[in-house]
C-alpha cells in the first residue's frame, strides 16, 4: 500500500519504512516541519521516497498516518481530501500528555481527537493511553520497535552516557537539572541535538560533563556502547527511543522510575528508582564493576529485543493500516 508519513520523529520513522510497503514522505523547498523529507542521518531504504505537495494532489494514497493536528490541515490542502472520512488515517501519537502548552492538566489531558471516532489513535506506549483522556476516538497501542544496532557494548570508558535533545530549552522535563548530582559520582557524556549553553544553565563543570551535540545515528551508536552505562533522567515523556536503543546496544541502564520505563526495563538490566541517589549509586557500582556492567547489559539486551523488535512493531502496524482501510 502507499502510505503518507511525515518525517517528524526520526527514530520512530526509521523502523516504520522498513516495512513492505511504499512510504510517501512530504518534502518542501526549505525542509521545513511540513516538509523534512528523508532523513539525512539515518539510513532509508528505497521505498521510502520524497513527494512534494504538488506530487500528493495526483498521489494514489492509501493511508496517511498523522502525528499532529497540522497534518489534518495539510492533507485537505495537499490532496483535497479529508483524513477518516474520505482518506483512512490513523493519529500516531508520540507524547505523553501534558509536554505541549495546550495540552491540558494531567491527567485530565484530552486528547485533540478526542472528538472523532473515524481516526483511530495509536499510542506508542500503555502509559499514554492510559493518561490521556482519549473520548470517542478508537484508540490502540503499538510499542515501539528498533532496527537492531547490534551488540556493541565494551564499556571500555568508565563514563556514564545521556542522550538528551534540547536539555537547555526542555530543563526539567528531560532532567536537565540532575546532571550535576549524576556528574558528582561518574563523568557524563551526553549526547543529543540543542546542547549549546547546557554547562551554563546548570552550573556543570566542563572537566566533568562532555557534550556531543548531533552527531549522525551511527556514530552515537558506537560512541555510546563504549561507555560503560547508561543513564536516563528522563522525569516526563512517552518513552525515549535513545533508551531502547542503548538497551538494544547491550548497555546497562540507570534510568528514573517513571512513564513506561517501569514496563520496558526490568530490574536484572539495571538500576530503576524515583531517587536519583540511588540512581547514582548505581551508576557508581556499574563504573566499578565492569562485570555487572555486562551481565546487566546482556539482560537489557535480551528483553529490548523481545519486547521492541522490529518484525513485532512492523506486524503490529500492517495489521492496523489493513484494518483501517477495511
Amino acid at each position: 500500500m502507499k502510505v503518507l508519513v511525515w518525517h517528524v520523529h526520526g527514530s520512530w520513522t526509521t523502523a516504520f519504512v522498513e516495512g513492505d510497503h511504499e512510504y510517501l514522505v512530504p518534502v518542501t523547498p526549505d525542509r521545513g516541519p511540513d516538509g523534512r523529507g528523508r532523513a539525512r542521518t539515518w539510513n532509508w531504504p528505497a521505498s521510502a521516497r520524497e513527494v512534494t505537495p504538488e506530487d500528493l494532489r495526483h498521489a494514489d494514497v492509501d493511508v496517511v498516518v498523522l502525528q499532529r493536528t497540522r497534518d489534518l490541515e495539510l492533507c485537505r490542502a495537499w490532496l483535497g481530501r479529508e483524513p477518516g472520512r474520505e482518506l483512512p488515517a490513523v493519529f500516531l501519537e508520540h507524547n505523553a500528555p501534558g509536554l505541549e502548552p495546550d495540552d491540558g492538566p494531567v491527567p485530565h489531558t484530552r486528547h485533540p481527537l478526542a472528538d472523532r471516532d473515524d481516526i483511530s489513535i495509536a499510542h506508542v506506549t500503555h502509559f499514554n493511553r492510559l493518561f490521556y483522556d482519549n473520548g470517542r476516538a478508537p484508540t490502540t497501542v503499538i510499542e515501539h520497535g528498533i532496527v537492531d544496532p547490534g551488540e556493541r557494548w565494551t564499556g571500555e570508558l568508565a563514563r556514564a552516557a545521556v542522550v538528551s535533545n534540547e536539555p537547555v530549552r526542555r530543563g526539567r522535563t528531560v532532567g536537565a537539572d540532575l546532571l550535576a548530582g549524576l556528574a558528582v559520582v561518574a563523568p557524563v557524556d551526553v549526547f543529543g541535538m540543542g546542547l549549546a549553553g547546557l554547562h551554563e544553565r546548570y552550573g556543570l563543570d566542563p572537566d566533568r560533563v562532555a557534550l556531543f551535540d548531533d552527531p549522525p545515528q551511527a556514530a552515537m551508536h558506537a560512541e555510546l556502547a563504549r561507555r560503560r552505562v547508561y543513564v536516563h533522567p528522563v522525569r516526563w515523556t512517552s518513552l525515549g527511543l535513545s533508551l531502547l536503543e542503548a538497551m538494544h546496544l547491550g548497555m546497562p541502564v540507570v534510568a528514573l522510575a517513571t512513564t513506561e520505563v517501569v514496563e520496558a526495563v526490568p530490574a536484572e538490566a539495571g538500576v530503576i528508582s524515583t531517587r536519583p541517589e540511588r540512581l547514582w549509586e548505581g551508576a557508581r557500582r556499574f563504573l566499578d564493576d565492569p562485570d555487572a556492567a555486562r551481565l546487566a547489559g546482556k539482560a537489557a539486551r535480551a528483553a529490548a529485543l523481545e519486547r521492541y523488535g522490529l518484525a513485532r512493531f512492523l506486524a503490529d502496524w500492517d495489521a492496523l493500516l489493513e484494518e483501517v482501510i477495511r
